[in-house]
């Protein structure tokens, strides 16, 4: 059970209304989690809007999955593990083998995909204040100063959506629950 109200669009604030709305309409229900957002819609509105630059950042689809899988499994965040579970699987289609070692934290068989998700680690870990070495293997690999901000750019939005499901313990939604 949720600690904190899961408005629907109906008692969610006017303000936050039409962005429940777009996302219901979006995903064929509404993510648990837009619904503990409503309680403050600057934080709902955050989410989506820098969800969407994020969507469109440096990195590919596949490397925004690996940064936000790695946060939400380093952040203990299961919603969020789910809902990125899913779209790897379903919009992706990445393989699982993939998927499971980012779910797991362990090393990934593409090299450069690994690179990303050590580096990932670091930032969270560090606090953005990661070793050279980290930038140094993340730029060995291929990636390159825009990438690393990206990384960054993603895990502050993961960290929006995963620490307040954390604080909400937010339950998972019966659409999602097959990539819990």
């Amino acid at each position: 059970m949720s600690r904190l109200t899961i408005q629907s669009i109906d008692t969610a604030h006017a303000d936050a209304q039409d962005r429940l709305r777009a996302a219901q309409q979006a995903n064929g229900f509404l993510p648990n989690l837009l619904g503990v957002l409503a309680n403050a819609p600057t934080a709902l509105e955050t989410y989506q809007v820098v969800g969407a630059i994020n969507g469109r950042n440096s990195l590919t689809p596949t490397e925004r999955e690996v940064v936000q899988i790695t946060a939400a499994t380093y952040n203990g965040c299961g919603f969020c593990v789910a809902g990125h579970t899913k779209i790897a699987y379903k919009k992706l289609q990445l393989p699982e083998p993939l998927v499971e070692a980012l779910r797991n934290i362990q090393g990934l068989a593409d090299a450069k995909l690994d690179a990303l998700a050590r580096f990932t680690l670091s930032v969270l870990e560090n606090k953005g204040q990661v070793p050279d070495e980290a930038i140094e293997a993340f730029k060995a690999a291929g990636y390159s100063e825009a990438n690393a901000l990206d990384v960054v750019l993603g895990v502050s939005l993961a960290t929006l959506c995963n620490y307040a499901n954390n604080l909400a313990r937010t339950p998972i939604n019966p659409e999602l629950q097959a990539y819990a």
